[in-house]
């Protein structure tokens, strides 16, 4: 796999002619369980992926921030007149974003020459989006030499996405990105933004986590995780509790019977249950029962599919096709509507379980899916100043 730091560093130096003053890295993350959860208050447990964003940086002469993707070959040129939500569009819209919050937040922030390079993959579920805002942070931060705690960075790019892209994310993929350890989970609590690092050894288990990208488009942009979120704080209207997170999954049964809209009830009903199911598996893996975790995961993915309907064939066939293969658990991940699954397989079981994902994509006449396992890596990182 490519190494983005290399690319990166080597790109600056095409595109300015000198070198970068230093590299910073954000990572992709996976979310082991917890799905649509963090913006109700409630649990998330995802970990970081050692695919990551580098950004190359450097002060620039002029009044102005310009960046540049490997992935686009593309160049933006952007100054403070520009700094107006949505006014830059497209990947570069979330650099210019991260300056506009950073800039609302009191940061002197310098013009910067920024070159981006990536192998996160792309609207698939695993926080491209994300690594790239973290990234940027974490380089402006540390060309203008300020130092941002790393909640208040995830809340910073959470700003980006709700007010400048227009993405009514929670604050998951940005803690996920800035706070993990190596080895760990993150489980957060979404209320408090209390956290714990969670220990995932899979390899000491001798177990593998799969992350299957099914190569269907993924977007939260399209409307559908907005309308969720509408419908989930209905449902806590009707309930009249702050947040779905205070109704607890014992007393589900009573208030699903209090709410007359069916598609709120099933909405409800996933949030309050992936909520419950999020506490059991940091138990479990407190515990060091890895493997027990499995068949928690499926009941998610059977919740998305079922009460919040977030999932597509192509996902819901690669599900499937991995528990056939004989996986102990398997979901999608990630906002819905696409993008991957991950499965629970013994290690050496990895292969022939994505083996048995492509055939059965192919039998559907689906585009091939890419596979790789995950290894639970750190946050957002600088990687060489010069």
């Amino acid at each position: 796999m490519t190494l983005p730091e290399g690319t990166a560093e080597e790109l600056f130096f095409d595109t300015y002619g000198r070198a970068p003053e230093g590299l910073w890295a954000s990572p992709g993350r996976v979310n082991l369980i917890g799905e649509h959860t963090d913006y109700n208050d409630g649990f998330v447990l995802p970990f970081a992926l050692p695919e990551r964003t580098v950004v190359a940086a450097a002060h620039a002469e002029g009044p102005q921030w310009t960046v540049r993707s490997d992935l686009t070959a593309e160049t933006v040129h952007f100054g403070r007149d520009d700094l107006v939500p949505g006014k830059i569009k497209g990947w570069a819209g979330y650099v210019a974003g991260v300056v506009w919050a950073l800039v609302e937040a009191g940061h002197q922030v310098p013009p910067a020459d920024l070159m981006v390079s990536s192998n996160v993959p792309l609207g698939s579920g695993l926080s491209s989006s994300h690594a790239l805002e973290c990234a940027t942070l974490t380089a402006l931060a540390g060309l203008g030499g300020f130092d941002i705690p790393g909640m208040d960075a995830a809340k910073l790019v959470q700003r980006t996405e709700n007010l400048y892209v227009g993405a009514a994310t929670g604050l998951m993929d940005q803690a996920a990105s800035l706070l993990c350890t190596a080895g760990h989970a993150l489980f957060l609590d979404c209320r408090t933004l209390e956290t714990e690092q969670i220990p995932l050894d899979l390899t000491g288990a001798g177990l593998a986590l799969l992350i299957l990208n099914t190569n269907t488009k993924h977007s939260h942009a399209d409307g559908e995780y907005a309308k969720r979120r509408q419908s989930c704080e209905r449902g806590a209207e009707i309930l009249g509790v702050p947040a779905l997170r205070d109704i607890a999954v014992t007393d589900l049964p009573d208030a699903l019977a209090k709410i007359d809209d069916d598609v709120v009830r099933r909405r409800v009903r996933h949030v309050v249950s992936e909520n419950a199911r999020v506490q059991e598996t940091v138990a479990l893996l407190r515990a060091g029962s890895v493997r027990e975790a499995g068949p928690l995961l499926t009941a998610s993915h059977a919740s998305m599919r079922d009460d919040f309907e977030i999932t597509v064939p192509q996902v819901d066939t690669a599900v499937e096709a991995a528990l056939a293969a004989g996986a102990y658990g398997s979901r999608m991940t990630g906002g819905g509507f696409g993008g991957c699954i991950i499965a629970l397989t013994d290690v050496d079981q990895a292969a022939s379980t994505a083996e048995a994902v492509e055939a059965a994509f192919a039998a559907a006449g689906f585009r091939a899916p890419d596979w790789f396992t995950a290894v639970p890596s750190a946050g957002a990182t600088q990687l060489r100043l010069s």
